[in-house]
């Protein structure tokens, strides 16, 4: 076990077990975790703590960036250790306890957490897992694939564990901007007017005297699950391409657009994908996670720079990138979420925003959240800090799924994420709704024209035209508005017989 990535040599005898260190944690602790959709995060620790947790009965409200990678979340859940989870989660097992009443979940706007924390509006952290890539001279810390809401983790909990990866390389320490603004009354203007500024310092500051532990690792981040594009994403993708062609030629926009978002997923790795063949250049990003489509677009010397708060990537993509970190050093910055997301900044770069509904309605309200309005699937994420402040907000969707069975254009959405002031483009496999400066009569006549499944237009035309007979400014039959949803529990359709 090698410990020359402690190099603040009276913390050598803070050196344990994975297993001491779980024994750290206490029965109705607030923990806070390294950890952004599957990059950075606990190893050894947390899995540790869910092995404690079945033969010791504890309970935790376990707070990280986003999700955990390695099945962490449905070990803990499964071994009954949570019993309040925030703010974003993708684990079947974890999901269908939340679902079932048995863990209590805060679905958040990553762009909170931190803040709500240093406002002291919730619970203070006991005590923080971090995963580092070494410790240095003076106590700070260098994050590895994240770094989320590390650094509020580093600075407000009261003890903090280290997950020392080895399997990261030293190298690593340069790419990451650590910058934290200020408390309330005082905050100052945050000083990025570019994708590429760094602004901050290039390790997270931390007390030593509150390190209680430190655990060796050498376990890579879980690999992202890349699907290739198929029909349907690649058509989206096509539509979205072909927007954006439209806005170059009437002037809105130049051949390097603005700074892109894209949510995870394989429709947004199929949008960026189809920037490869395409006339745009210069590309720049500013959003929350680096794809493998991220490092394509840099490879094909199509995108110049790209911010987020973590890489989270197929084990293919991850092995070139971190074989050859002085390539992309000079193209790439991992930031803390409340700057990656932070609204301010959204708005002020111009972002241009994509992320995925579950389901949309006729007058461009968005479910990017719950299934018929009550199963929570993942979490609203960042789309939220990005979708209200963006130059574009995007919403894509299939038309329609399973056999065609389910619309996921609807008359009223089940639950309510995104409100339609706050989405500016809806597009499915079948087309795009560009709802700009439209009135809600209007939006309805665009959506159902250019982006429901043939087999369900009929239906959401008579909808709209009778709702239209009986009057208002944004026409319902209360009614019908939720018949679609009632129709699928009851009949495994929303088509009518």
């Amino acid at each position: 076990m090698s410990l020359s990535r402690i190099r603040l040599e009276s913390l050598n005898s803070k050196v344990m077990s994975a297993q001491e260190a779980a024994a750290l944690i206490e029965d109705g602790m607030v923990v806070g975790s390294s950890g952004f959709t599957k990059a950075g995060d606990s190893k050894v620790v947390l899995p540790a703590l869910a092995e404690r947790a079945k033969i010791e009965p504890l309970k935790i409200t376990l707070i990280t960036g986003a999700s955990l990678g390695h099945g962490t979340d449905g070990k803990l859940a499964e071994a009954g250790a949570l019993a309040k989870r925030m703010p974003f989660q993708v684990d079947r097992i974890l999901r269908d306890k939340i679902n079932a009443g048995e863990i209590l979940y805060i679905d958040q706007h990553l762009s909170e957490t931190a803040e709500l924390i240093h406002n002291k509006n919730i619970a203070g952290v006991d005590i923080a897992v971090l995963e580092v890539a070494c410790i240095e001279a003076d106590g700070s810390i260098v994050p590895t694939t994240s770094v989320g809401n590390s650094v509020t983790f580093a600075a407000l909990a009261k003890k903090v564990i280290l997950e020392v990866n080895t399997a990261v390389p030293l190298e690593i320490k340069g790419i990451h901007d650590i910058y934290q603004a200020e408390d309330y009354p005082r905050r100052n203007v945050i000083p990025i007017v570019a994708s590429e500024n760094k602004i901050g310092r290039k390790t997270i500051a931390l007390d030593p005297s509150k390190i209680v532990g430190i655990v060796m690792s050498d376990i890579e981040d879980s690999p992202a699950d890349i699907a290739e594009p198929d029909d349907k994403t690649t058509a989206i993708a096509n539509h979205i391409l072909g927007f954006f062609e439209n806005e170059v030629k009437l002037g809105h926009l130049t051949e390097s657009l603005l700074p892109l978002q894209a949510g995870i997923g394989k429709v947004a790795n199929a949008v960026l994908t189809g920037f490869k063949n395409s006339n745009f250049k210069n590309l720049t990003m500013f959003s929350e996670v680096l794809q493998d489509s991220t490092f394509d677009l840099i490879d094909a010397g199509k995108m110049d720079f790209a911010s987020a708060s973590s890489i989270t990537v197929s084990k293919a993509c991850y092995d070139r990138v971190f074989s050859n970190l002085d390539k992309y050093r000079d193209k790439m910055v991992l930031r803390p979420q409340n700057i990656s997301n932070t609204p301010g900044l959204v708005r002020r770069l111009g972002i241009i925003a994509i992320n995925t509904a579950i389901e949309f309605d006729i007058y461009g309200n968005v479910n990017s959240t719950h299934i018929s309005g009550t199963k929570i699937m993942n979490g609203i994420g960042g789309s939220g800090d990005f979708a209200r402040n963006a130059y574009l907000s995007i919403f894509v969707a299939q038309a329609a799924s399973k056999e065609n069975k389910i619309s996921h254009v609807l008359p009223m959405v089940s639950h309510v994420d995104h409100t339609e002031h706050d989405v500016d483009i809806l597009v499915t496999d079948i087309g795009l709704a560009d709802l700009r400066g439209l009135a809600p009569r209007e939006r309805a006549k665009k959506i159902i024209e250019n982006c429901v499944h043939p087999d369900y237009r009929e239906e959401l035309q008579s909808y709209f035209d009778r709702a239209c007979e009986r009057g208002g400014h944004t026409p319902h039959l209360l009614e019908e508005a939720f018949s679609w949803h009632l129709r699928l529990s009851e009949t495994g359709t929303m088509k009518k017989n």
